[in-house]
């Protein structure tokens, strides 16, 4: 644990979990709307916006932010939900971001990083921006809770009170693309998903109520960072794919869950 108190390894290591926590915490609003894959369709897009910025001369973190923005005016533009616009994003970002980090040395780096998550390397403008949009998410998302979960369980209610809900769920979806995006440029593409989808994953069976939900996932998140920060570095392994198989080993208190679960029924 001596390393964490490091001054060499201290800013990584908070600007990771901010972000994991943050990260965690969104993915559990994007299973309830059935959109997990977005971690992944606003990662790659970010990964691709970042490699752009280097090419053009931009600083990579705010054009990777500007493409996850672009990210949700495509998803506002269709008019759809669920998971399928996320999937066309994801191939389309994945291309560009590849594409993009052959032409350069420079570009080539940040798309490897994107792809093998490079905690250590992360700097001060890195720190506060994940810093911002933790906060900004902190202060927004309790605003807009209740009624994406009411949306979720009465999809007509909005709609026959005659309340638009297009300003609910635009404000969601430039948090979630947000947060996706310095997460994946923090700590790397895989691992901003697998923080989206297995802390929020677990929390649905382990929680009884939203708010448990909401605790379960930040804990979860932290928790598993925080051991996969650990680890890596004292056996001086990649961190993101330490992470990653952190997280999946996680699967079976799921499955613990559900059989405690259903015995209780019993």
């Amino acid at each position: 644990m001596e390393l964490l108190f490091d001054p060499l390894f201290r800013l990584p290591f908070f600007a990771g979990l901010t972000a994991a926590v943050a990260v965690a915490v969104v993915g559990l609003y994007l299973r309830l709307r059935g959109e997990w894959l977005a971690a992944l369709g606003f990662a790659h897009l970010a990964g691709a916006g970042g490699v752009a910025g280097l090419l053009l001369g931009a600083p990579p973190l705010a054009a990777a932010l500007g493409a996850s923005a672009v990210a949700v005016a495509i998803k506002g533009a269709l008019h759809r939900t669920g998971n399928d616009v996320y999937a066309w994003l994801i191939l389309f970002g994945w291309a560009a971001m590849m594409l993009g980090a052959s032409m350069t040395y420079h570009a080539k780096l940040l798309g490897e990083n994107l792809i093998e998550g490079q905690l250590y390397f992360v700097g001060a403008e890195e720190l506060w921006a994940t810093l911002a949009v933790a906060g900004t998410t902190a202060l927004v998302l309790p605003m807009l809770s209740r009624r994406l979960l009411r949306h979720e369980l009465f999809p007509g209610h909005d709609a026959a009170n005659g309340k638009p809900l297009w300003p609910v769920t635009l404000g969601f979806d430039l948090i979630a693309a947000a947060v996706v995006a310095i997460t994946a440029l923090v700590m790397g593409v895989m691992a901003a998903f697998a923080l989206v989808f297995i802390p929020a994953w677990l929390a649905f069976a382990l929680a009884g109520g939203w708010r448990r939900a909401v605790a379960w996932t930040a804990g979860l998140a932290a928790a598993i960072y925080t051991a996969s920060f650990v680890t890596a570095m004292a056996l001086d392994l990649p961190f993101a794919t330490v992470l990653v198989g952190i997280a999946a080993a996680l699967a079976p208190l799921r499955l613990a869950a559900g059989r405690l679960g259903g015995r209780h029924q019993a």
